[in-house]
Parts: C-alpha cells; sequence; structure tokens
C-alpha cells in the first residue's frame, strides 16, 4: 500500500472516526444549549464519503492482497454505518415497527468492522516502514 492518496484518504477517514467518537461522548455545553456532540452530524456525512472514497480508490489502484481487504473493509464499514442507520430509521417508520437487523449493523457490526480494517492497516503500514538506519561510530 504505497499509493499517497490511498494513505491521505485512510488516515482523514481515522481523524474523522477519532473526532466523532469525541464529539459523541463528550456533553459539554459550550455556549447557552449548544453543545459538542452536534458537531458529529456533519461529520458523519464526511465519513460516509470518504469511506465510498477509499473502497473506490482501492478497487481502483488495484490494491492487491491483505491490504485490499482491510481497505475494503475500513470503507465498507465507514460508508455502511449511515446506509444501516438511515435503512433502521426508515423501516421503523414506515411499517411503526422496532427494526433490530440494521440497528445491529449500524451499532455493533460497522464499528467493530471499521476498528478491526483500520488497525489492521495500521498494522500493515507500520510493518512497511523502512527501519531506521543504526548510527556507525
Amino acid at each position: 500500500m504505497n499509493d499517497k492518496t490511498i494513505r491521505s484518504i485512510f488516515w482523514a477517514l481515522v481523524a474523522v472516526f477519532v473526532i466523532i467518537i469525541v464529539t459523541m461522548f463528550v456533553g459539554v455545553p459550550l455556549a447557552g444549549n449548544f453543545q459538542l456532540g452536534f458537531i458529529a452530524f456533519p461529520a458523519w456525512i464526511v465519513f460516509l464519503g470518504l469511506g465510498v472514497t477509499l473502497i473506490v480508490l482501492t478497487i481502483k489502484k488495484k490494491v492487491g492482497g491483505k491490504p485490499k481487504k482491510l481497505l475494503l473493509l475500513t470503507g465498507s464499514s465507514a460508508a455502511g454505518f449511515l446506509v444501516f442507520v438511515l435503512l433502521h430509521n426508515v423501516i421503523s417508520a414506515l411499517f411503526n415497527v422496532e427494526e433490530p437487523v440494521f440497528f445491529i449493523l449500524a451499532t455493533m457490526v460497522s464499528p467493530l468492522g471499521f476498528l478491526v480494517g483500520a488497525v489492521g492497516t495500521i498494522v500493515l503500514i507500520a510493518k512497511n516502514k523502512p527501519d531506521v538506519p543504526a548510527e556507525t561510530p
């Protein structure tokens, strides 16, 4: 995985994920009734876009082997979260029932898939870094 565009998109995806997690769990009022958690909503759109972009670039650049699987898992989990949330809400609203399948996919499977793909990709990136040459006396 030497393509700088894919690496940039990947690291941007990880950064947006961290921002989303922080804003979801920090409920500090900033000014009046405005809370930090409201910033997470636009970040989900960016997260979806970066996930789709990562999938497209991984396929287009013909990345192979384990990096391809991990990048596709990371991108599809990122894109899948918002899709599953929307499907859960639409089905719940249309049929007036609490729909569990898309809810579980959105709240458990997608975040776990993202973490597995991201951590695996980070491990592969760390393994492929050239060693720092030792100082010679």
